[in-house]
């Protein structure tokens, strides 16, 4: 119990260094140049305290119970030896997780010209079908890099045929679908596969599954973009709540409470039920550790339902009003160096970010830092948010940045340790998390309403934009990496455990 209650402290000090800075910078824009309504300002700082809450128990839930249950289910599918079951569980996998993502809802409700079931299955359908790709390309052990150049191209040959007030909302699906849900899960479901090889590229490989399952829903939606009229996509405005005393405020989220206990339920369940049929036919597991799973699934249900319920709820309004505010100022230029701000920050309040660090340094025996990895996530965030800021300031197509930027990051794929690359393109679909997909997007919505701009057009794609920044970031710090390397004469590669004993005679390893 002392373990428990240690371990929840350290993550209560996680949460409060993520959420408080972004209380910081909004507290200090409303009393200053942006002034929210005491309702709006009240729903922002209880939202907040449920997010500190909510990150707290969601870490410690996905270290204790969803980290676990997809490394033992990696491992024993790779184990199996038989690849058309492997696969065929692959994509369902990916298929229900898929299905239920609370943001997919949210998805399929920004685009009324295609039926929503459609675009669920059809998002649903491509995660599924790439996680099986990933799956094969690390059981054969192939590079990734030429696996991204390929779909990367397919993605933007669709791009180029679909309409514009389509294009944005298709690039910000594959930030949208892989969830805090599904990523600490999908993320350790690749350790677990990369752990039954013995060559010296499995660690490299043991990343990479998000970054492939983020291209599945992008391709799906581009080509339901072709075959539907997307011309009429439209978004209804962030509606700002009037609350006047602490009784509405508490009526406010107490009336959600339901609402989220219900979606974060059903989006924990195939995941349970998943782990459970492997549990009964294969894992057999003992009752200690399952019993530290379930404490753990429990902390994990709690947690992502007051980080969600604070979000959508206290967060939402605020950012939206922020950026009403900011845009209507006469020197409305400033809105790009705020959002560098906030993007540079709010990036540490996504809830599978920490998740991603803590893999990192475990895989690579701390040889990349958590700390590194999180100063290279919200230099590239910041980058994203003040790109996005200057679309909704001037209208530039979102091509004009996506292109380029995709372009550059598989470039630098060819020049530094298939490591970093792994992990960069992971970390997009990491960082695009529900933070941005709702304080963000609204702050973007808000200023594009004042404006004047269209939203479907110049709002969203701020996703997506944040999805493709850390893609460069993370490799310019793989880049410099192998540069310093080299200047002081050592490998290259991370040193780890297993990289040690390779070099070692048979008779030490088995004496150790």
């Amino acid at each position: 119990m002392a373990t428990i209650h240690t371990k929840l402290l350290a993550k209560l000090k996680e949460a409060l260094s993520a959420v408080l800075p972004i209380m910081g910078i909004v507290l200090i824009l409303c009393f200053t140049i942006a002034p929210l309504p005491s309702g709006v300002l009240l729903l922002f700082l209880f939202g907040g305290l449920l997010l500190i809450i909510g990150m707290m128990f969601f870490n410690l839930g996905a270290e204790m119970a969803m980290t676990p249950m997809g490394e033992r289910i990696g491992s024993h599918m790779a184990r199996s030896g038989r690849l058309g079951i492997v696969l065929l569980l692959s994509f369902l996998l990916g298929f229900i997780i898929t299905m239920s993502e609370p943001d997919l809802q949210v998805l399929a409700g920004q685009v009324p010209s295609i039926p929503n079931q459609v675009l669920i299955l059809s998002v649903a359908g491509g995660v599924g079908l790439f996680l099986a790709v990933a799956v094969l390309r690390m059981l054969c052990s192939k590079a990734l890099t030429p696996f991204l150049f390929v779909f990367y191209l397919i993605v933007f040959v669709l791009a180029f045929l679909v309409s514009d007030d389509f294009l944005a909302i298709a690039f910000d699906s594959g930030g949208v679908t892989t969830g805090p849900m599904t990523v600490p899960f999908i993320m350790a479901l690749g350790v677990g596969f990369a752990s039954v090889r013995s060559d010296r590229n499995a660690q490299d490989d043991s990343f990479g599954l998000i970054s492939l399952c983020s291209i599945g829903p992008v391709i799906a939606v581009l080509i339901l973009g072709l075959l539907y009229d997307t011309s009429d996509s439209s978004y209804s405005p962030t509606l700002i709540p009037d609350i006047s005393d602490s009784v509405e405020l508490w009526q406010a989220f107490a009336g959600s409470f339901p609402e989220y206990i219900r979606e974060i339920a059903v989006s924990l369940l195939p995941i349970v039920l998943f782990f459970g049929i492997f549990q009964l036919a294969a894992l057999k597991l003992g009752r200690r550790t399952i019993g530290k799973i379930v404490i753990g699934l429990l902390y994990t249900y709690i947690g992502l339902t007051l980080f969600m319920t604070g979000v959508n709820i206290g967060f939402m309004p605020a950012g939206n009003y922020l950026g009403q505010i900011i845009a209507g100022l006469p020197y409305r230029w400033i809105l790009i160096p705020i959002g560098m701000l906030i993007g540079y920050f709010i990036v540490k309040a996504e809830p599978a970010v920490y998740v991603l660090m803590d893999q990192v340094e475990d895989i690579t025996s701390g040889a990349i830092s958590g700390h590194a990895m999180g100063m290279a996530l919200s230099l590239g965030v910041a980058a994203s948010v003040g790109i996005a800021m200057f679309r909704v300031l001037t209208g530039v197509s979102i091509l004009y940045f996506l292109l380029p930027g995709y372009a550059l990051a598989l470039a630098l794929s060819f020049f530094v340790p298939k490591l970093f690359t792994a992990i960069a393109f992971d970390s997009g679909g990491v960082a695009s998390g529900p933070m941005t997909a709702t304080f963000l997007l609204s702050f973007a919505m808000g200023a594009c309403e004042t404006l004047g701009g269209n939203i479907v057009q110049d709002a969203f794609g701020i996703v997506a934009m944040v999805a493709m920044t850390p893609l460069i970031a993370i490799q310019l710090m793989g880049l410099v990496y192998q540069l310093r390397s080299a200047r002081t004469g050592k490998s290259e590669a991370v040193v780890t455990p297993a990289l040690l004993l390779e070099n070692l005679p048979d008779d030490e390893i088995i004496e150790l």
